[in-house]
């Protein structure tokens, strides 16, 4: 496959699921559900109706009528075997996206047409070339087919890949309130990740959600990294949104800044660690002379042994690079009053190391300033503070040495 064709493969998949997502969006009842790869690519269900939704796109290609032509032959006998009770009674959809030739179904679908164009092909090479009639093959008659017409609807003007896109981040902010930012990098994101858990469930049942349990799923506030949905946006533009939605502010403001970052044994390496350490010093740290209110940061590493954190904190000391941890001396229990002092131009306290997750909460709680927390996570939290004083932002990141990116 070449790079171009992958590209556009990746497309049509995120369209399709990307009208997963405004389907179930669009739904009137929260008890609605869809299917996802069950009958067809969406199944709609309603409390009186399913509707079997093919999906198509095609951005780069004109309209024939062969671009549907299997997939009306597998409705048709789908209706089949309705008819005979094999399967259940549903609707029909087909929705696809072309560059152009789209008159050429400007006169609708009747029976003959849906027999000559739709209904009827070749197989075989040569003299061994014959001609097939689905339709009579499977034995139905012109008012069989009439009533699987009232039953389809073929839609071949649908959104464009960025008009459906923006449809579908308008619709979440529609069902969940927040800001733009909210409705892609929480919501969408979160979304993303549910169809396509779903999609690769082996069971039809488990490929089922309402709309009331998918808004449930999707109403998190954690940034996730989400491979599809990162492939979507981009690595560098995914890091850049985050970057400007949190960590970009023209005048740095004296707040109490917690950064709690995760590493693991198997891909750890202190310079990555040292690396980040002097950004969020570099950054979010105010000690010049002149600086009415001097500031540094707190810094809590999970998933480093303490023997590998004292270590780098002995390493930074060595280097000139001030840091305290809330222990006055050998042996002394932490104290929250200790870190929190005021990080100045003349003590030359660069950043505050805490070393355990009960030393961060014990700290938030004794500080009254305004305080921020930014948790990045490899696999699940690990940290909570739900306190409504305290803003608590989670990002979800792949290594420890794309949070120097993010920040």
């Amino acid at each position: 496959m070449t790079n171009r064709s992958a590209v556009d493969t990746i497309r049509g998949y995120f369209y399709q699921f990307d009208l997963s997502i405004l389907s179930v969006l669009q739904l009137a009842s929260a008890s609605d559900s869809i299917d996802i790869e069950c009958t067809e690519d969406i199944d709609i269900r309603t409390a009186t109706d399913v509707t079997a939704t093919q999906c198509k796109y095609y951005a780069k290609s004109e309209y024939n009528h062969s671009v549907i032509k299997d997939a009306i032959r597998h409705m048709v006998s789908h209706f089949k075997e309705s008819l005979v009770g094999a399967k259940p009674k549903v609707l029909y959809s087909i929705k696809g996206h072309y560059a152009s030739g789209q008159e050429k179904l400007d006169g609708g679908i009747d029976v003959e047409f849906l027999k000559k164009n739709f209904l009827t092909y070749s197989e075989g090479k040569g003299a061994a070339r014959v001609t097939r009639y689905h339709h009579s093959e499977l034995g139905l008659s012109d008012g069989d087919l009439g009533e699987f017409l009232a039953r389809l609807t073929v839609d071949i003007r649908a959104r464009e890949f960025d008009e459906q896109y923006r449809d579908v981040l308008a619709a979440l902010r529609s069902a969940l309130g927040g800001t733009s930012f909210s409705a892609e990098y929480f919501y969408y994101n979160n979304a993303l990740s549910v169809i396509r858990e779903l999609s690769i469930k082996a069971a039809p049942a488990d490929r089922t959600i309402t709309k009331a349990e998918f808004l449930t799923r999707i109403n998190t506030s954690d940034v996730l990294f989400n491979e599809w949905f990162v492939e979507k946006r981009g690595k560098k533009a995914h890091f850049a949104a985050l970057r400007k939605e949190y960590f970009t502010e023209l005048n740095v403001s004296p707040y109490e800044r917690f950064f709690l970052v995760e590493t693991n044994a198997g891909s750890y390496n202190r310079s990555d660690l040292k690396d980040l350490v002097f950004e969020l010093s570099r950054k979010w740290a105010k000690l010049s002379a002149r600086e009415p209110s001097p500031f540094c940061p707190y810094v809590y590493v999970h998933g480093v042994p303490i023997g590998e954190l004292l270590a780098l904190k002995k390493e930074l000391s060595t280097e000139g690079f001030k840091v305290i941890d809330g222990h006055d001396f050998q042996g002394a229990d932490f104290s929250a009053e200790s870190i929190a002092q005021k990080a100045t131009h003349g003590n030359g306290i660069k950043l505050k190391f805490l070393n355990t997750l009960p030393s961060v909460e014990q700290t938030l709680d004794a500080i009254t300033k305004t305080r921020r927390i930014y948790q990045f996570y490899l696999g699940g939290s690990y940290f909570s503070y739900d306190k409504p004083a305290v803003r608590h932002v989670r990002i979800q990141v792949e290594q420890l040495s794309d949070i120097k990116f993010i920040i």
